[in-house]
């Protein structure tokens, strides 16, 4: 594959478009709990725990009525998942939604949704992994998002995941943060502007051809993943790559690359170093150790705002514009 050069380096300079912001919380304001996807089993104390967190920032919570049903794999059926997740995107009271665990099931109830009470009255949609479904969809109602920690994140000692909550609480309040990271060997130097969009590599890669596949032409791309070979991380990424999902990217961003499977025919090279090679026709930075995804460190990131990435060899630079 032949990229143009010169088209990528105007859009990593030209792009300046950002998604609508939904209003940042304030005390008084209410969140709203639901579970569109892995059922909830013996989870009580997490989404509890989450409520007395929201208490502690001078927030309410509501729990989903649906969010400890059981059906199979899922929190309950897929029209009580459904039911749950439109009632609090419809309800002007509720501030933000969000999503107490991922897995799998949240593909399966998009095309029922609803947006038309949503769009006079966007709210922050919260989560990641399985939710990263969910966000690709409200980014192309136009709308910005927040992947961060969910309640099942949330550990009995807080202090396990203290940056991941810290970043959450800067983020619905208002004030998300930059950040620094560590260096890598592997780094592709440069800097690029653009709307920083993505999610779970499986996840995006689930939605190619589909009206909740992202354009990600001028946009910075985040990716993380969990419990993978590598062999399957390179099949996402060649089958990406052939849809044309690269062309026109101006920059990716890593996040954690957790829990990766050994197969029996081993990979040969880093997992680093497999993406790299995927990519190497493009000529965009590209910046590693990012931390979120799944992980205890999970910081908080803002898709759909507008983001600067400065990569290099010693660190890289993410910042909001």
């Amino acid at each position: 594959m032949t990229v143009n050069n010169d088209i990528n380096a105007q859009n990593k300079t030209d792009n300046v478009s950002e998604l609508i912001q939904p209003p940042y919380l304030k005390a008084g304001d209410t969140i709203a709990i639901v579970a569109p996807s892995g059922i909830l089993k013996h989870r009580e104390r997490e989404v509890q725990q989450a409520v007395d967190l929201l208490k502690s920032w001078g927030l309410y919570a509501v729990v989903g009525k649906n969010v400890f049903s059981k059906s199979n794999h899922f929190a309950g059926t897929d029209e009580e998942r459904c039911a749950d997740l439109q009632n609090a995107m419809d309800d002007p009271k509720i501030s933000a939604i969000w999503c107490a665990r991922g897995g799998y099931g949240t593909v399966r109830v998009l095309d029922k949704l609803n947006y038309i009470k949503f769009r006079k009255n966007p709210k922050w949609i919260i989560g990641y992994s399985d939710i990263t479904a969910l966000h690709n969809q409200v980014h192309n109602e136009g709308f910005q998002s927040l992947h961060a920690l969910m309640c099942v994140s949330l550990t009995k000692d807080i202090g396990d995941v203290k940056e991941a909550v810290s970043t959450f609480k800067s983020a619905i309040f208002g004030n998300p943060e930059n950040y620094i990271l560590e260096g890598s060997k592997y780094n592709e130097i440069g800097e690029a502007s653009g709307e920083l969009v993505g999610g779970n590599l499986t996840m995006l890669h689930t939605m190619l051809g589909s009206d909740t596949s992202i354009d990600t032409t001028g946009k910075i791309l985040f990716i993380e993943e969990i419990g993978e070979y590598k062999y399957h991380i390179d099949r996402m990424l060649q089958s990406m790559k052939r849809a044309g999902y690269f062309d026109n990217l101006n920059g990716l961003v890593v996040g954690d690359m957790s829990r990766m499977r050994t197969n029996t025919t081993l990979w040969g090279t880093s997992v680093e170093q497999l993406i790299l090679d995927a990519l190497e026709d493009y000529d965009f930075p590209i910046a590693f150790n990012m931390p979120a995804g799944h992980e205890k460190d999970n910081r908080a990131l803002v898709l759909g705002k507008v983001v600067n990435l400065k990569v290099e060899k010693n660190e890289s630079k993410l910042s909001y514009k």
